[in-house]
């Protein structure tokens, strides 16, 4: 049975540059960045040109980067480092919006445990959040503002340089979880107009257990971790040599195939999309067409169980989601269409379907030649059973 992988969002396979640059240095690089001798400054440099290279895929300073296990510990010391830095100013408000990633969520129902105001702004059935609700729930204790770029489950894309100037007005701080976006659409910390920005090499070809936070020059965060002066303070612990130099070189591989993996895969996901709404009755988009990032695409099928709907696409071959893989396991609905005020039957029959550089034209075909019969097959199981 040919396999076909459609659930990018949820991790992106290695790339073959990254496999062959990353077993290089597991025999080459062998000595700790922060040590002096020759094999020290070797490892440090493969990790300096790392960092220019993921600073470059969101236009930044190498300075300005910071390297983390990944995009939940990156958003953690975002809002956790900001919020304790801010305590003595007396601001101990937080801001997110309902559709964030766990890694922020629970990161301020956390703090919001430990005595932070925190306010979760909803979002309407577009899955954008309009900046008049930003703007009335901002307070002069508003100490951060956490917004993602781009939405894991459904791909919408927010208005982030308009929310931050709205934030900044305030006094406020702000973040993006720009996991999803970075290495998939252009991202410009500068134009975007953040304090802070967070990214995880396995969204875009690069290995799992590194990410990166961008920290705007001269802004203070308390550390998580504590210890040596590594990352300039900001995160001790000696650091995943080989695992940037793999962050470095799914970045530089980001930046050259961006645009035109874009137009491929933007105009796959469309055909995908049209298709099933023309020949699948009961069928519906969630979110807005545009903006998204041009993978993902994330459809509810009236009368079908998501689950039983991955688990019968599985069966055919076809890897696909039903939303954020870090709430895989759950029957839970998802919290991302319940904030965007979608009945409970909607939140719990959509698929994501999210797209990236091993699928061609032929795995959309294959999709779509198998799963009408899917979704008639578990229908009849409903009807049948609504009769029994």
């Amino acid at each position: 049975m040919q396999r076909i992988y459609l659930d990018h969002n949820a991790t992106t396979p290695l790339s073959s540059a990254v496999i062959e640059q990353m077993t290089i240095a597991l025999g080459r690089d062998r000595g700790n960045p922060s040590s002096v001798h020759h094999f020290g400054q070797q490892a440090k440099a493969a990790v300096d040109q790392a960092r220019s290279a993921v600073a470059a895929l969101i236009s930044a300073e190498p300075t300005e980067v910071v390297f983390t296990s990944g995009g939940t510990e990156s958003d953690n010391l975002a809002i956790r480092g900001a919020a304790e830095a801010l305590v003595p100013a007396g601001r101990r408000h937080l801001i997110a919006s309902g559709i964030e990633h766990e890694a922020v969520l629970n990161t301020v129902k956390a703090l919001a445990k430990r005595g932070w105001d925190v306010t979760l702004l909803p979002v309407d059935e577009t899955g954008i959040l309009e900046p008049e609700r930003l703007r009335e729930a901002l307070t002069d204790r508003t100490a951060l503002v956490s917004l993602m770029h781009a939405n894991n489950e459904i791909g919408t894309v927010q208005p982030i340089a308009q929310l931050a100037r709205l934030a900044h007005d305030r006094g406020a701080l702000f973040h993006t979880d720009a996991v999803q976006s970075a290495g998939k659409i252009p991202v410009d910390v500068g134009a975007l107009g953040v304090d802070l920005l967070s990214i995880s090499a396995h969204k875009f070809y690069g290995p799992k257990g590194i990410g990166a936070i961008w920290i705007r020059r001269g802004l203070r965060l308390v550390p998580l971790v504590t210890g040596g002066k590594h990352e300039r303070g900001r995160r001790a612990g000696t650091e995943n040599v080989t695992g940037i130099i793999g962050m470095g070189v799914a970045a530089r591989e980001a930046i050259a195939n961006m645009t035109s993996e874009a137009t491929r895969l933007s105009a796959l996901r469309d055909r995908l999309e049209d298709a099933v709404l023309a020949t699948i009755p009961g069928t519906v988009i969630n979110g807005t067409r545009q903006p998204r990032v041009p993978n993902t695409t994330n459809i509810s099928f009236d009368r079908v169980e998501a689950e039983s709907l991955l688990i019968a696409l599985d069966l055919e071959g076809f890897a696909v989601s039903t939303g954020s893989a870090c709430s895989s396991g759950t029957l839970e609905p998802s919290h991302v269409l319940k904030a965007m005020g979608f009945p409970a039957h909607r939140t719990q029959n959509s698929i994501r379907f999210s797209l990236g550089k091993v699928n061609t034209a032929e795995h959309i075909d294959a999709l779509l030649a198998a799963l009408p019969a899917v979704v008639d097959k578990l229908r009849s199981l409903t009807r049948t059973h609504a009769r029994i």
